[in-house]
């Protein structure tokens, strides 16, 4: 099962490193990470779409990562109202004659050219990663010569109450 879990460091060097490193040492697949600054100075948000096989996995990542000395909360955000996005740059094959076809099939995803030049186009796309994933599919017959995508990044939606809590003189 697939969870998307968020967690609040402290904004350090070598943080990242050590939090995948422990989610290599038990085993645990990332399927996506995105890691950025947050509303509070000298603390970043990571976001990671791992794959646990139950919940005794789950319970032991959550434990695991709270273990971690620069990490300040987790939370399994995969069953909660939540705002998640992904974005992908994609590179497509072709010439002029299918820059019109391509631009018709990426209208209705909201996606955009980005770049283009006699044998390629460059697609941005952001949306819910099915979303990014269906545009994806859609454009793999045209020939894919680059694809990059940033991982999921989310949060809880804004009607949710957000609990506070005083750590290490950090308020979250």
């Amino acid at each position: 099962m697939k969870r998307i879990i968020t967690a609040t460091v402290q904004d350090r060097s070598g943080v990242l490193n050590r939090i995948t490193g422990m989610l290599y040492k038990r085993q645990f697949n990332i399927d996506s990470i995105s890691v950025g600054n947050s509303e509070i100075e000298g603390l970043s948000k990571m976001t990671f779409v791992v794959e646990v096989g139950d919940h005794q996995k789950l319970e032991q990542l959550t434990k695991q990562l709270n273990k971690q000395i620069d990490v300040i909360k987790v939370s399994d955000i995969t069953d909660k109202a939540i705002v998640a996005r992904e974005l992908a740059l994609v590179k497509v094959g072709g010439s002029g004659h299918l820059h019109a076809e391509i631009q018709g099939i990426i209208a209705p995803f909201r996606a955009s050219v980005i770049d283009v030049s006699k044998d390629s186009l460059t697609i941005q796309i952001t949306g819910k990663p099915n979303k990014v994933e269906a545009l994806i599919s859609l454009l793999r017959p045209y020939g894919i010569k680059e694809l990059t995508k940033t991982g999921v990044t989310a949060f809880l939606r804004g009607q949710q109450p957000k609990q506070v809590t005083e750590i290490n003189s950090f308020t979250i």
